[in-house]
């Protein structure tokens, strides 16, 4: 703003200089000068003003596409969405996890059993499968459940509870499991507690 301002500066200090006869039409183009650029200042405000309806409109067609992932595939929309959320994690493997609680005790390794509650969903929310609805932990050894079980697990200590997210690379993949309760290429939910580390 000061540089469009500076030129009419120098004109009207340039009018003091010069015979009163001369500086009447002068006073003139000043003025005319100053309108000009007044004029353009205003035409230039509706083009700041429309960007923010461009990135509203950058928003929507955001919002369209996720619409179309979900319709097309809600699993990998759930991915793709939970991954954005706060605290979660993101593994290389696909795993996505979030700390609920946190314990103290110790990290099981790939041989160690474990026992564990654990809630899994579909995620639309409907339960397949839940060791806190029948009232009884799960025993298991780490390395003989699905592999994104096995990789959290491993992360996890005495105490912790978990919430995982795992894509079907790292769930029960094409084949699904549990003959057909589970369909392939699902992606699955999971809270899980670990209780204890045996071995």
């Amino acid at each position: 703003m000061y540089q469009k301002l500076m030129p009419v500066a120098l004109l009207l200090l340039a009018g003091c200089s010069e015979t009163q006869e001369t500086s009447q039409p002068q006073v003139a183009q000043e003025q005319q000068q100053a309108q000009e650029m007044r004029a353009s200042q205003t035409v230039s405000q509706p083009e700041v003003a429309a960007e923010p309806g461009l990135a509203e409109q950058e928003l929507t067609q955001q919002e369209l596409t996720q619409q179309e992932l979900i319709q097309q595939d809600p699993g990998q929309a759930y991915l793709y969405i939970n991954a954005q959320k706060p605290g979660v994690k993101v593994m290389p493997s696909g795993l996505q996890f979030e700390i609920i609680e946190s314990g103290e005790g110790r990290s099981p390794l790939a041989t160690s059993n474990v026992v564990t509650h654990y809630h899994g969903t579909f995620v639309n929310g409907d339960v397949f499968d839940s060791s806190v609805d029948r009232g009884a932990p799960a025993e298991f050894p780490v390395n003989r459940v699905i592999a994104g079980w096995t990789e959290a697990l491993q992360m996890m200590k005495e105490g912790d509870k978990w919430r995982l997210v795992l894509p079907p690379e790292i769930a029960y993949g094409e084949k699904g499991a549990a003959g057909g309760l589970i369909p392939p290429n699902t992606v699955l939910v999971f809270e899980v507690e670990l209780i204890e580390v045996k071995g």
